[in-house]
């Protein structure tokens, strides 16, 4: 129960098909692709700011809060 096999992956890529049509597939797609690219690239300069905040003495500092909106 679960795990997919190739009849509903097969079954999905129809339904997708179906609504978006075979044109515009490689546009979703790529617009799917840039999605997960940037969530990625977010991901690194977010860790990357956290390794910022350590000092000298080898203790990390409490990274500055931000406004919650």
């Amino acid at each position: 129960m679960g795990s997919f096999s190739i009849w509903h992956w097969i079954v999905v890529l129809v339904v997708v098909v179906l609504i978006f049509g075979a044109g515009k597939l490689p546009n979703v797609m790529g617009d799917v692709a840039k999605g997960i690219k940037s969530f990625k690239r977010n991901l690194n300069d977010e860790n990357a700011d956290d390794t910022k905040h350590v000092t000298d003495d080898g203790h990390a500092k409490e990274p500055p809060r931000r406004d919650q909106t």
